[in-house]
């Protein structure tokens, strides 16, 4: 279904091969398309979004197609992907939590990242990273509390201690 912009909200048809070979070049989420609708001129610019799989066999079941202006901001989340083995992983056995895997953005659609990725090898024990020191250009903004924590570094859990002799008579 398409909506959004000045557009009226309505149901199109597109080609499951199309849409395939298009999912299949995605590296993100939020994939920026131009719609060519029969009866239609000039295309219209769109966000594809809401991609929905059939539980059996993956076969795309709806998609949606955000109409969007070059010169308007747009809303979307974007996958958050941390690289690197943190120095606390490593040298002390810590466990890097990550508290969301997506990052609600605003920018204008030109400027739209696929993914924002994060190097987290710095990380040590009980050390974090907040929403306003990831990588972001200065053109993206992010929808979420600066303070927000989005990765935290936690200690490794305590092991059981040994269980103590029973006691009383053998």
């Amino acid at each position: 279904s398409t909506y959004g912009g000045k557009t009226q909200a309505g149901p199109l048809q597109v080609s499951k091969r199309d849409l395939s070979v298009l999912l299949s070049h995605a590296s993100g989420e939020n994939l920026l398309v131009e719609l060519e609708i029969e009866g239609e001129k000039t295309g219209r610019l769109a966000l594809m979004q809401e991609v929905q799989h059939a539980p059996l066999g993956g076969d795309i079941l709806h998609v949606d197609f955000h109409a969007v202006s070059m010169d308007e901001m747009i809303e979307a989340d974007v996958p958050l992907e941390p690289t690197g083995i943190p120095e606390g992983v490593k040298t002390f056995g810590g466990l890097l939590e990550q508290n969301i895997r997506s990052l609600e953005i605003e920018c204008l659609p030109r400027d739209l990242p696929d993914v924002i990725t994060l190097d987290v090898s710095r990380l040590n024990i009980v050390d974090s990273i907040h929403v306003h020191e990831l990588p972001l250009p200065d053109v993206v903004t992010p929808r979420v509390q600066p303070d927000f924590t989005p990765f935290s570094l936690l200690a490794p859990l305590p092991r059981d201690p040994p269980h103590p002799p029973p006691s009383g008579p053998l």
